[in-house]
C-alpha cells in the first residue's frame, strides 16, 4: 500500500516539483534481472533514480535504518522499504559480502538493483575509477547492466545540506550491455575489472565527466583497495 502511495502519489509530485529531464528510460529491460550502474553526485541520488526508472528499483541501505523503535521508527523502515531499500549490515568484516549476497537475491528474483561502482560521492565532479562489485553481480547472476548518468543533483543536495532545494536534475539511462560472453569466467578477477571498466566507461560517455582511473577518497582518506 505505502509503495503505491509513494509511486503514484509523491513520485509525481517530486517530479512535477524538480523537472528532471529524462533521456532513454525506455532503454531499461521491462522485466528480468538488471542492474542500474550510476554515477553518484549527491545523497539524493538513490530518491531520484527509482523516480525515473519504470519498473521499482531496489538499493542497499544501512539496517540501522530500520531499527528504530515507537511509530516513528516503525513508519521509517516502512517508508525505506517502499522506497526500494533493502537492509544490511555495514561496518564489519563480513559487510562486503552481505551486500554481494542481498543484491544477488534481487537479481536472481528478477529485480532492478541500482549501485553506484564509484563507492561513494564524487566530491570533486569527476567519475572515479569503479570498484568491481558491480562486475561480479553481472557475470554471477547474468544480469544486463544498465549504465546512468546524472547530472545536477549535486545542486539539489550539496555536500552538508541536509533540506533539497530546487534545481535542474538530468538523468540518462544508456543502453544495456550484456557480459554473456563471459559465462563461467566470474572467478577471474581480470574478467571482473574489464566488466566493471567498461560499464565506467559508458557512464562516463553519457555523463562528459571526466575519468579519473583512481578509486575516490574522502579528505584524508587512504585509496580503498
Amino acid at each position: 500500500m505505502l509503495h503505491l502511495l509513494i509511486r503514484r502519489i509523491l513520485a509525481p509530485l517530486v517530479r512535477m516539483l524538480y523537472r528532471p529531464v529524462v533521456h532513454g528510460a525506455e532503454r531499461v529491460p521491462p522485466e528480468g534481472p538488471v542492474i542500474l550502474a550510476a554515477n553518484h553526485r549527491s545523497a539524493v541520488d538513490t530518491a531520484v533514480i527509482p523516480l525515473v526508472t519504470p519498473r521499482p528499483v531496489r538499493f542497499l541501505g544501512k539496517a540501522e535504518y530500520f531499527e528504530g523503535r515507537g511509530p516513528k521508527g516503525r513508519f521509517v523502515a516502512a517508508f525505506l522499504s517502499a522506497l526500494g531499500y533493502v537492509p544490511v549490515e555495514r561496518g564489519n568484516a563480513k559487510a562486503g559480502l552481505a551486500a554481494l549476497e542481498a543484491a544477488r537475491k534481487v537479481l536472481d528474483d528478477g529485480g532492478a538493483f541500482g549501485i553506484y561502482p564509484e563507492g561513494t560521492r564524487s566530491l570533486d565532479g569527476r567519475l572515479h575509477r569503479g570498484h568491481t562489485g558491480v562486475g561480479a553481480l553481472a557475470l554471477a547472476t547474468g544480469a544486463r547492466v544498465v549504465p546512468v548518468a546524472l547530472a545536477g543533483t549535486e545542486r539539489v543536495q550539496p555536500v552538508g545540506r541536509r533540506i533539497p532545494r530546487p534545481a535542474k536534475v538530468t538523468v540518462r539511462f544508456g543502453d544495456p550491455l550484456d557480459f554473456s560472453r563471459y559465462d563461467g569466467m566470474e572467478a577471474s578477477p581480470a574478467i571482473r575489472r574489464a566488466v566493471t571498466d567498461e560499464v565506467m566507461y559508458a557512464i562516463m560517455e553519457l555523463s562528459g565527466q571526466e575519468y579519473v582511473d583512481a578509486y575516490h577518497r574522502k579528505p584524508g582518506a587512504a585509496d580503498a583497495a
